[in-house]
């Protein structure tokens, strides 16, 4: 290590913290120190690299084009320094500790709840902060270390995976429409309908848009929106059809059906590369060991 790192490294704590709050107050709040000894490593660090960092804007400051570049370098090898100090205290006290877990917007009012109460019965001890999002923000966050560990659908294809279950798509109907009584459709006897579907850079939605083409159409979606519970009431309402996941708990005004064409996703639990701590693997071990709570054919059935 040369003499310029030795000194540089306890000074971009301070740096990261400035840099993701975008104020020098909230910064010293969330390291836990005064606000003049943010400002200090921040001064220290600029005279270290010989260019300034930030800039004042309004009451707060943003990087420069120096500072982002640095910013953009550095980010992560403060949080691995940050998980490796964690990882090494929890390693002392496998009852206690942190886990940062996601779970997919699909997924929430009965699987997943169930599966961390009976978690916290076992290890009280262990703290959960939870994140709830689609699957492209979830793989974004374990990739950089925002999350330890995450159920996604389906999961990325670049990070260690235990497969849980298969998760069925269907048809969701008003119950009032006129196929609502088949037991199975094809898309094409829906080329005129209205859609009710999730935005373009969802897996749902492409998935839809696939095989709607498949199916020889365009989908004309009526309304866009990311929120699966609004979707179901909208389709409730009558004003389209959707295609999602069975809802884990009863929508009255709906009927759901199997569609042809449309296969099964993939529900994966995902992890970054780095070792877990015993917290994590904990955790990992008794969502892995319940994975029939995620069956699809069961929750469809």
């Amino acid at each position: 290590m040369t003499p310029e790192t030795a000194m540089v490294a306890p000074l971009l704590v301070a740096f990261d913290a400035a840099a993701r709050e975008g104020h020098i107050t909230r910064a010293a709040d969330l390291l836990d120190v005064p606000q003049s000894s943010v400002s200090r490593r921040i001064r220290a660090l600029e005279k270290a690299v010989g260019v300034a960092l930030f800039q004042q804007s309004g009451r707060g400051v943003v990087l420069t084009t120096a500072g982002r570049e640095l910013h953009e370098r550095t980010r992560h090898l403060v949080r691995e320094l940050d998980g490796a100090i964690t990882t090494v205290r929890e390693h002392a006290d496998p009852d206690h500790g942190v886990v940062r877990f996601g779970f997919p917007l699909t997924l929430g009012p009965v699987s997943i709840p169930s599966l961390l109460a009976e978690f916290h019965r076992l290890a009280p001890g262990v703290r959960l902060h939870l994140v709830q999002a689609h699957g492209k923000e979830l793989a974004e966050m374990v990739r950089d270390g925002r999350l330890d560990l995450a159920v996604i659908i389906p999961p990325p294809e670049d990070l260690p995976v235990t497969v849980l279950a298969q998760q069925r798509l269907l048809l969701h109907l008003p119950s009032s429409h006129r196929l609502a009584g088949r037991a199975r459709l094809d898309l094409r006897d829906l080329a005129d309908d209205h859609f009710i579907a999730s935005p373009p850079d969802y897996h749902i939605r492409r998935e839809l848009e696939s095989a709607c083409d498949e199916a020889g159409f365009e989908p004309y979606i009526a309304f866009e929106i990311s929120e699966f519970e609004t979707i179901r009431a909208l389709v409730a309402q009558g004003l389209g059809v959707a295609l999602l996941p069975h809802s884990e708990t009863p929508v009255p005004g709906i009927v759901t059906v199997p569609v042809a064409g449309i296969a099964n996703r993939t529900i994966g639990l995902t992890t970054g590369t780095r070792t877990p701590s015993p917290a994590v693997a904990r955790l990992h071990a008794h969502i892995a060991g319940h994975a029939d709570r995620f069956d699809g054919r069961r929750l469809d059935s």
